[in-house]
């Protein structure tokens, strides 16, 4: 059996951010082994975890990173109890490695596969026994509650946009038709542009055609019912009105574009495409707020 000394001790509470107390009674139940008292503190962690899974995770943080030529990019949230937690730079290194690893391991398409996946900072551990581990750590429940990740079909760029400090974040793929125009500074900046609108204006999808029929058809009558009495002619004007509203405020390209309201995000789309005679789409987004339900 090796020696616990002091230093022992220090080191592994530097490894895993456990108490001095913690860490001694693990390196003596792995008879001085670092590395065996390390999966020792990481089962109580876990173990610990499972009497905090029921705490509400309404703080936290939204992060996220895009390569070097703008061609991939991930958005992440990750929850915990209190903004205590989230501003503590032990959380803060843990998203940055859920981040690292959403944006490196093999993609995959839900929350579900990917908790359960190998950690790319530790196989030794799934993302869910990562989770689970640091739970143990900072004494909160937490989760990966959301992710996206994005990868250019084409030309174009993926961009985001995180306001501070960290609550809400966003990732959009825009495409043009030119290499050089995913390139130039022009079509980046007013991508950047519409990221940060997107973070402020909340909208649901990037067409009125993505709106589920549902939804527009509840909203039809909520309208209908508003106007009964009408002439049938004046009340689908009425309806008709309403619903192009509904549309603007849900649909990204029919919104008024923050920083110039009289012009939609379709006009400015346009504008900036003949700027650098190309053509200028916006495919797809993904906006996060710490507190809200994937």
């Amino acid at each position: 059996m090796a020696e616990i000394t002091v230093e022992l001790i220090k080191t592994l509470r530097e490894k895993t951010n456990a108490g001095m107390m913690d860490c001694k009674a693990a390196l003596t139940e792995a008879k001085g082994d670092l590395a065996e008292a390390e999966v020792i503190l990481r089962k109580k962690g876990i173990t610990g975890a499972e009497k905090k899974a029921g705490r509400a995770t309404s703080e936290g943080v939204i992060a996220a990173r895009i390569d070097a030529d703008a061609k991939t990019g991930v958005l992440v949230a990750v929850s915990c109890e209190t903004d205590f937690v989230a501003k503590n730079e032990n959380f803060q290194s843990f998203v940055d490695g859920l981040v690292n690893h959403v944006a490196t391991a093999e993609p995959v398409a839900d929350l579900d596969a990917l908790l359960a996946q190998t950690y790319v900072g530790d196989p030794s551990l799934t993302v869910t026994e990562v989770v689970k581990a640091k739970i143990g750590q900072l004494g909160e429940n937490m989760a990966l509650s959301r992710f996206a990740r994005y990868t250019v079909d084409g030309e174009g760029v993926i961009a985001s946009y995180i306001h501070p400090p960290g609550k809400v974040g966003v990732l959009l793929e825009a495409g043009c038709t030119k290499a050089a125009t995913a390139d130039a500074a022009a079509f980046r900046e007013v991508v950047k542009d519409i990221a940060l609108h997107i973070a402020a204006a909340q909208p649901l999808c990037v067409t009125r055609d993505e709106v589920p029929a549902a939804k527009v058809e509840q909203e039809k009558e909520i309208y209908r019912e508003k106007a009964k009495g009408k002439p049938e002619n004046i009340v689908e004007k009425i309806v008709a009105g309403q619903i192009d509203k509904f549309f603007a405020s849900m649909a990204l390209l029919e919104q008024g574009f923050i920083k110039d309201p009289d012009k939609t995000i379709k006009d400015l789309l346009a504008a900036k495409g003949k700027e650098v005679g190309d053509e200028l789409t916006i495919r797809r987004f993904a906006r996060f707020a710490v507190g809200e339900e994937g």
